[in-house]
């Protein structure tokens, strides 16, 4: 039995493993955003080096156009923040750097805020206004991504400077969940992909179909509807709820670790060189 270090025996509560699990899962995602991350700066940020920006055609549709600045300058700024809200949001989630260092905590606040809020503009910019794959629902599902990501981050702010700590926190969590909402796109049509041995539920020369229709919205707020579950385990949770959510988390966990191992392999790691 594990012992603590005042030498009693530690017994783990279903509380405690609640906040383990939700660890678990965040350790996992983030390691998988910073694999994300190294894959954008290295096909992405490689091409703006070689001075090849059709290189960003590579991967992207339409992510670069001759003659329309406009057009270009909005992708390099998303795909330029994209960097810095991967890195800034899981930053942020930290505890520690909370409690330690509160100004540092503040200023990358402000700075992550700023970045989703561009970013969110220039995704619905791209998405509207650019060649993009995908159908029509899948457009209206990424643009109700980035409306929720600017809600959130006006709650953010406004509980931050209200000094409603708590509720900040929460909406800090939303904020982290709705802005990776990408990330989970990637990772759950890998999985996908991987468990029926191939591509179901959508045409991939058309990137159309029920199953990217369902992905486009399930991609954020699938993770939203588990945050909310969570946060009402963790605060009046009988010790049941606060069992039965800890094993679906750690199902999740290794679901997530599945899909990121799957996207890295066959989709992220091909395309670097």
């Amino acid at each position: 039995m594990p012992f603590s270090l005042t030498g009693a025996p530690w017994r783990p509560t279903p509380l405690t493993s609640l906040r383990a699990a939700a660890a678990s899962w965040f350790l996992i995602a983030v390691l998988g955003q910073l694999i994300f991350l190294a894959y954008v700066v290295l096909v992405y940020g490689g091409a703006l080096l070689r001075q090849d920006l059709h290189g960003w055609n590579i991967v992207m549709r339409g992510g670069y156009i001759a003659g329309d600045t406009p057009g270009n300058a909005a992708i390099g700024a998303h795909l330029l923040l994209s960097v810095f809200i991967m890195l800034g949001g899981a930053l942020q989630l930290l505890p520690s750097l909370r409690a330690r260092a509160p100004r540092v905590h503040r200023w990358n606040g402000r700075l992550y805020l700023a970045s989703a809020a561009i970013a969110s503009v220039t995704g619905l910019y791209m998405t509207w206004f650019r060649p993009v794959v995908g159908d029509f629902t899948q457009h209206l599902g990424v643009s109700l991504n980035a409306l929720l990501i600017l809600v959130f981050g006006w709650l953010c702010l406004r509980t931050a400077r209200a000094r409603e700590f708590a509720a900040h926190r929460k909406w800090a969590l939303r904020l982290f969940l709705a802005v990776s909402g990408v990330w989970f796109f990637r990772i759950g049509f890998m999985l996908w992909v991987g468990l029926h041995g191939g591509p179901v539920g959508f045409d991939p020369k058309t990137f159309s179909g029920p199953f990217l229709s369902t992905m486009s919205f399930a991609q954020y707020l699938v993770p939203l509807a588990i945050l909310e579950c969570y946060l009402r385990c963790l605060e009046r949770g009988s010790a049941i709820a606060r069992g039965l959510m800890s094993g679906f988390l750690l199902l999740l966990t290794l679901a997530t670790a599945a899909g990121i191992a799957l996207a890295t392999l066959g989709m992220w790691l091909p395309r670097i060189h």
